[in-house]
């Protein structure tokens, strides 16, 4: 008689979250929701200061990140009306920050990219918020980062990932439009 056999069980997403307890979850969520709260309060000082908010930031950083990204591109992003991005990319464009191009294959493609002061202002901003990083992640052990990166990748939906990725690749050099 031949032995036959079966293939592991295979544990389904519902069946390891379920071994998580939840006040365990909760604990993260608490974590997540104080831990964005004072990550951003690092720029939020600055940007108070110059009459500026966190939509403007969000959106100097993705410009930062993808120079000669389309507003469409931004779009997906932000996950904001055009409306809303509309109104900051005219003040971030009003101030000096932000340069718009026309497409090059399209011509009613805008193509963003942040100007000097705009880089100078987004690596300020970016300064301040990797002071408090760099501290926890020291605080937190040689292995800390790699950890945090594996959670919040698994948060991130595909097309958030693939930003990530991109910029991780990409980040400061121009890209075919």
């Amino acid at each position: 008689m031949t032995d036959v056999m079966s293939p592991p069980a295979e544990t389904s997403p519902e069946t390891a979250y379920d071994a998580v307890p939840a006040s365990e979850i909760r604990l993260a969520q608490d974590l997540l929701f104080f831990g964005y709260r004072d990550f951003t309060n690092a720029a939020d000082v600055i940007l108070e200061e110059l009459g500026l908010g966190r939509a403007h930031h969000r959106a100097m950083h993705f410009i930062g990140r993808h120079p000669d990204i389309t507003v469409s591109e931004l779009l997906s992003i932000l996950r904001i009306t055009k409306q809303s991005l509309a109104r900051v990319l005219s003040d971030l464009v009003d101030r000096g920050y932000v340069a718009q191009t026309p497409g090059l294959g399209d011509r009613r493609q805008r193509l963003l990219r942040l100007t000097a002061p705009g880089e100078a202002l987004e690596q300020r901003l970016f300064d301040r918020q990797k002071t408090c990083l760099t501290e926890a992640f020291h605080a937190a052990g040689p292995t800390a980062l790699a950890g945090f990166c594996q959670v919040m990748r698994g948060i991130m939906d595909e097309s958030a990932r693939a930003w990530v990725d991109l910029g991780s690749r990409d980040a400061g050099k121009p890209h075919d439009r």
